[in-house]
């Protein structure tokens, strides 16, 4: 799902809790050492998402949130914000020449650069999260 977030509208605050959580509190985000990235710049997105980017070739940025239950990933777009909502279960991360993230027949893919090796720890930790979260649900055979 990907809400317009450049003006904050109580429904969404509503839909992201629902979805995947409440932002963790300022303590919880010191003791998990942060729970946001850094600005990473977007190097392709799928089809089906290309209307949230720049249309002119300036340079597309967007950088990722966590939460409890799934991750937000704002998208810049000139003057006006996107939030993409993905919880845990759907979310799917390549890493390539970069790293990819799909999800809801989506994905965005982020150039592998300074930027984005700044954020490695963050995706451990991103990792790390998404793997906790799975085995809550994994099943014995």
């Amino acid at each position: 799902m990907i809400l317009n977030s450049t003006y904050t509208q109580k429904e969404h605050k509503h839909i992201i809790a629902d979805l995947i959580g409440k932002p963790y509190s300022f303590f919880e985000a010191l003791k998990m050492g942060g729970v946001g990235s850094k600005r990473m710049i977007i190097e392709q997105v799928s089809p089906n998402m290309e209307q949230y980017l720049n249309v002119v070739s300036d340079i597309n940025y967007a950088n990722i949130e966590m939460r409890p239950n799934g991750i937000l990933i704002y998208i810049n777009k000139g003057l006006k914000n996107y939030t993409w909502v993905i919880p845990y279960y759907q979310l799917v991360l390549y890493k390539t020449n970069g790293t990819s993230i799909h999800a809801q027949g989506k994905f965005i893919r982020f150039s592998n650069t300074k930027t984005f090796k700044e954020n490695a720890t963050f995706f451990k930790k991103l990792m790390n999260a998404k793997i906790k979260h799975d085995e809550q649900y994994s099943f014995q055979f």
